[in-house]
């Protein structure tokens, strides 16, 4: 493997085959220059990547508990800022500080300690990878869990088709803290993330990216399969990619004849139940959902 692809992260961790996480993370800390500090929050991420006592990092790197990524990042700005002021640091010595965590450590259990950092102002670049459940624990529901799924926690069956309730909006709720910039990516889309990747760690303050992350094992598909399956999500309208910058939104890809969310569900085992008797109410459901969400991006796009 080429070495400057690998100056970040190293290969040789146990993420599982067909995970994008390490592309999303070379992919992001790729786009700058800089010296960077990474965070990890507790996830896949940081159990496949520091199996003691091995490491695949090569970068000054911070194991945060599940709860409190946002705060060690503000911690580390806090304290890159005491060293500048005892000029510890010289003043042109750039260092960016990129947290990266999953839906669990960002949605759920880290929520309150990313709000705190975010409305505080600090320098740091968040970055969840979503795979809309707990994967690392065993697959459990999160709150990015699509309506209809199966998970551990939300089993399909005769009395149940799956999780009842509606994911997160999580970018609304981070961008109703007036940060200057926040994202949604996809791994299946890298030239697209770059570009976000770039952007986000150019500016100062609080910047965040969502980046889709499908997962082998709770969704349910060929391991050669999820750049197609991350393609699908975009392709349906499930995840749309777009920016928020300055208080302006833009959509970064569209199609007029955006396809069916049935495209994007028959892919994976945790959907396979919608295709029983009885499952297209809640396909259409999930159809609705998907229609009205884009609806509402595209009226703040033209705002």
């Amino acid at each position: 493997m080429n070495k400057e692809l690998t100056k970040h992260l190293a290969p040789g961790h146990s993420t599982c085959a067909g995970c994008g996480i390490p592309a999303i993370v070379r992919t992001v800390l790729d786009a700058t220059d800089d010296l960077v500090v990474v965070v990890s929050v507790t996830g896949c991420l940081e159990v496949t990547s520091t199996l003691y006592p091995y490491s695949a990092w090569k970068v000054p790197f911070i194991h945060s508990a599940f709860e409190n990524g946002g705060a060690t990042a503000a911690g580390i700005d806090g304290a890159l800022k005491a060293l500048r002021k005892r000029n510890k640091i010289p003043a042109e010595k750039k260092i960016k500080v990129v947290v990266f965590a999953g839906d669990g450590g960002t949605y759920d259990i880290g929520l309150q300690s990313l709000s705190g950092a975010l409305e505080r102002g600090h320098d740091f670049l968040y970055v969840c990878y979503d795979n809309e459940a707990y994967m690392n624990t065993g697959g459990q529901r999160s709150g990015a869990t699509p309506f209809g799924a199966d998970t551990e926690t939300t089993p399909a069956g005769k009395k149940s088709f799956g999780k009842k309730e509606k994911r997160k909006d999580l970018m609304s709720i981070v961008i109703a803290h007036h940060i200057k910039y926040a994202a949604q990516a996809n791994v299946a889309y890298l030239p697209d993330l770059a570009k976000k990747a770039k952007k986000a760690l150019e500016l100062e303050g609080p910047r965040f990216l969502l980046v889709l992350q499908p997962c082998t094992n709770l969704w349910k598909y060929a391991t050669s399969e999820y750049v197609r399956i991350g393609k699908l999500a975009t392709e349906t309208n499930f995840w749309p990619l777009y920016e928020y910058e300055n208080g302006v939104y833009k959509i970064n890809w569209a199609t007029e004849k955006p396809k069916p969310i049935e495209e994007f569900l028959k892919t994976q085992g945790r959907f396979k139940h919608l295709f029983r008797p009885g499952g297209e109410k809640v396909i259409a459901e999930m159809q609705k959902e998907v229609d009205e969400d884009w609806k509402r991006l595209v009226n703040l796009v033209e705002v």
